[in-house]
């Protein structure tokens, strides 16, 4: 493989940030520098941004060109190439595609999806067509009927790095508003009084007959192949406690300051959503992202379901008080790869996968991403 070398860049590490060069050989960073090179062939970045490539957990984003209309299902193999290439140009150069298992919406879009979008991901990573390398998350819907034949189906899966557990249950944790959960459940549909009712009857049915004997066996089972674990939703310092006595390592999106505090003095890894922090607060009425970073309890970002959410967030999160540009950093790139054990990228380190992005901040003060390199190869 090609070596080469970048310098003049802005560079930021986990620690620090500083002008340097950086050279790679054989997609490992071999080097990193301050001041100049006397390699006659290096590429001079003139002052932008290096960064580690963001490595992200959670990303809706595949469910957005599979359904791209309401009733309307895409080719997936489509859907995974596009998708692949947002996270490319939003530097993104590890993303978990985050697939929901489970059939909670009676033969809706996910559950439509769920086997395709996973077939899509491995036939285009075994023919090279991927720009950056794809894993996968599974989010196990608790209380729907089937759940565990879908999750047994994919637990022994190569490329499976993190199960998160879900109760979306109208009446509790995110959707304890029933009058939030259905604007929310009709933003496609409309439901007549009759039919809303008894849609919430069901699904509360379901969940006391499923959730808790389906957590038990996918958390089991997860533990045993030792994969990550991370529970979806805590509102209360009960949910938390909860997910630690089970092993689980995260807390996905906790909806209340109480819940994120938990998890906090639980020491689990506290991950919100980046389009919370771009909006200035979450579209569900949740805690904010900010509000959480200013009481030092944001640990990962994920764009959930905005890729080029996460470098915007980078940037905001950097420029509050107590926070630092590499601190931010850390919360897209080195956090969530040793989150999940990936201990071979997340930073501007000898020795790490050469996973980089070339950053410039625009005239409107929006940092645009010119450059992702994976593994030392030009991917955007």
């Amino acid at each position: 493989m090609k070596q080469r070398t970048f310098c003049n860049a802005r560079i930021v590490t986990a620690d620090e940030e500083f002008t340097g060069c950086v050279h790679i050989d054989d997609g490992i960073i071999r080097s990193v520098d301050r001041g100049t090179t006397s390699v006659a062939a290096a590429v001079d970045w003139a002052g932008d941004w290096l960064m580690p490539g963001l490595v992200e957990l959670h990303t809706d984003n595949l469910e957005k060109h599979l359904v791209p209309r309401p009733g309307v299902l895409w080719n997936a193999h489509s859907a995974m190439t596009v998708h692949d290439a947002q996270c490319a140009a939003a530097g993104i150069t590890t993303v978990l595609d985050s697939v929901v298992i489970g059939n909670m919406d009676q033969g809706g879009a996910r559950c439509q999806t769920q086997h395709t979008s996973i077939a899509a991901m491995h036939q285009c990573r075994d023919e090279g067509l991927m720009r950056v390398e794809h894993l996968l998350h599974l989010r196990c819907e608790l209380a729907a009927p089937d759940i565990l034949e879908v999750f047994h189906q994919y637990s022994e899966d190569p490329l499976l790095k993190l199960v998160s557990v879900m109760d979306h249950t109208p009446g509790q944790r995110q959707w304890r508003d029933l009058k939030s959960y259905r604007r929310y459940a009709e933003r496609n549909t409309f439901f007549s009084d009759e039919s809303f009712t008894a849609m919430i009857a069901q699904r509360q049915a379901d969940q006391q007959a499923y959730a808790v004997p389906h957590r038990r066996a996918i958390i089991a089972a997860s533990r045993e192949r030792g994969l990550p674990l991370a529970s979806h939703d805590d509102t209360s310092a009960q949910d938390v406690l909860q997910a630690v006595a089970e092993g689980i390592s995260m807390s996905e999106f906790p909806t209340t300051l109480m819940a994120a505090q938990a998890a906090r003095d639980a020491g689990l890894f506290i991950i919100m959503g980046g389009p919370n922090m771009v909006k200035g607060g979450s579209h569900s009425g949740n805690v904010s992202a900010a509000e959480l970073a200013q009481a030092d309890l944001l640990d990962i970002f994920s764009s959930d379901y905005v890729p080029s959410s996460l470098m915007l967030a980078t940037f905001m999160l950097g420029g509050l008080t107590q926070w630092t540009l590499p601190r931010a950093v850390r919360t897209v790139s080195l956090n969530p790869a040793r989150a999940i054990g990936l201990t071979d990228r997340g930073d501007i380190a000898v020795g790490q996968r050469a996973d980089l992005v070339r950053v410039r901040m625009n005239r409107a003060g929006m940092p645009t991403v010119l450059q992702t390199w994976l593994a030392g190869q030009r991917a955007y």
